[in-house]
């Protein structure tokens, strides 16, 4: 009996572990594809990556802002042009699952741009909402 529940918990282990590696995997090519669309020029693809809600929460140095459509506004309006978008590098510090719905990111960004280059840190909350792993609060700066 004790070598049956052993197994059973061994294998309920390795499926849950191969499910967190198969959502990291998801989370990584979501926002590989979210740098892509940035650097193609594509800001309305860039926010593919983004919770579509009006509970969508971004952080940045004016303080906070709530809603997709205001978040998508403040980016068309900071970055008008490719020669503001730039090239979008960004590097991910840590990813902690907090549980099989949620995930927090760190990170890094930098833009090399004909309009100066910038940088800094970012932190992600990020969901899986109808199956698909999106960004439900971005705090950047």
């Amino acid at each position: 009996m004790k070598k049956n529940v052993i197994i059973i918990l061994l294998a309920a282990l390795s499926m849950s572990a191969h499910a967190q590696q198969k959502d990291e995997a998801a989370i990584r090519t979501m926002l590989q594809a979210q740098v892509a669309q940035w650097n193609t020029g594509s800001v309305s693809g860039y926010m593919k990556g983004y919770w579509e809600s009006d509970s969508l929460q971004f952080i940045g140095k004016n303080g906070p802002v709530f809603g997709y459509a205001a978040a998508l506004h403040n980016y068309e309006k900071a970055y008008p042009d490719a020669a503001h978008m730039g090239q979008l590098t960004s590097t991910i510090i840590s990813m902690k699952r907090l549980s099989p719905e949620y995930y927090f990111i760190t990170g890094k960004w930098a833009l090399k741009r004909a309009a100066g280059d910038v940088g800094g840190a970012y932190t992600l909350l990020i969901r899986k909402i109808h199956g698909q792993w999106v960004v439900i609060s971005d705090h950047s700066s």
